[in-house]
């Protein structure tokens, strides 16, 4: 694309070369003079006179002295990222089932469905449009994805799991895992029966080795919106609000809500049968003991 198609696209103001190719973005340190980029608002003016990038975004107020092909926007990285994904769409395996795939008859599947090799997909599952469903990924007894879902590798949904739609689970996320429920007695634990079940709204990431567990009975679930980074853990009967932010190694206890819009650092611990209000803010390494209601509103723990 040229500049002045990229700035046209976004409706934003451009100085400089209008008919500058741009090929791809990169960096700001290493980006070349084919490649777009974008500078920090606090280092702006060293980070653009000491890169060779051939467009670079910058705030309204930056001073173009050196004359340099620029567009200005409100917030750079914001911006760098709609261009990231119109210069580099994410590449979508071609529909259809591949023949090492083990698939039920029963499966209902929408238009343009990619299933990868080794797949296992149940009973009675429901897959909407325009899903991929990555290499050995399985997927339980009566489960429903919605559409323009990205399953990757080794993606592990129980029965009965719900998924919204545009929802992405990178590999090894477990959806529907028994809960940790057991009843001590005289003679050991004894199992607590899990039969409820996971529900995942639309618009939702979780990454890598994420696990939500099933509830005892009802649902876990996770609202709209949500981001999970990888390696957090979900127990039974939690309820995650909308647009949610969890960070690495964080987990949660049985039984928790954590409201709309909340953000929890990394390796956070969370007991169980806790609230945290919404737009409440937890520091990496955090501990909530069982049982604590945290007030939200911007407050950071």
């Amino acid at each position: 694309m040229k500049v002045i198609e990229i700035a046209e696209w976004l409706g934003l103001p451009y100085e400089g070369e209008a008919n500058r190719n741009v090929e791809q973005a990169a960096p700001i340190e290493s980006a070349g003079p084919a490649e777009i980029a974008f500078a920090q608002p606090r280092k702006a003016r060293r980070e653009v006179e000491d890169s060779h990038a051939g467009c670079i975004i910058v705030t309204l107020e930056f001073d173009n002295a050196a004359g340099r092909t620029i567009i200005r926007c409100k917030d750079p990285r914001a911006t760098f990222a709609k261009i990231v994904a119109r210069l580099h769409p994410p590449k979508r395996p071609e529909p259809g089932i591949h023949e090492s795939a083990v698939v039920s008859p029963s499966v209902r599947f929408g238009d343009g469905v990619s299933v990868g090799p080794l797949a296992v997909i149940s009973d009675h599952v429901e897959i909407g449009d325009h899903t991929t469903i990555g290499a050995h990924c399985s997927i339980g007894t009566g489960a429903r994805i919605g559409p323009d879902c990205t399953l990757h590798a080794a993606v592990t949904i129980y029965e009965r799991t719900e998924v919204g739609a545009r929802t992405i689970l990178h590999s090894g996320v477990v959806l529907g895992a028994d809960g940790f429920g057991f009843n001590r007695t005289s003679s050991g634990y004894e199992k607590f029966p899990q039969i409820g079940r996971v529900v995942v709204g639309s618009d939702v990431e979780l990454g890598a080795n994420v696990t939500v567990d099933r509830a005892a009975l009802g649902a876990t679930t996770i609202g709209d919106g949500s981001k999970f980074d990888n390696m957090v853990h979900v127990g039974h009967n939690c309820t995650i609000g909308r647009n949610v932010i969890i960070v690495a190694q964080t987990g949660v206890a049985g039984g928790s809500v954590i409201e709309d819009w909340c953000v929890i650092g990394g390796q956070v611990g969370i007991g169980d049968n806790v609230r945290i209000k919404s737009g409440a803010i937890l520091g990496s390494k955090s501990g909530v003991l069982t049982g604590k209601i945290l007030p939200g509103d911007g407050q950071v723990y």
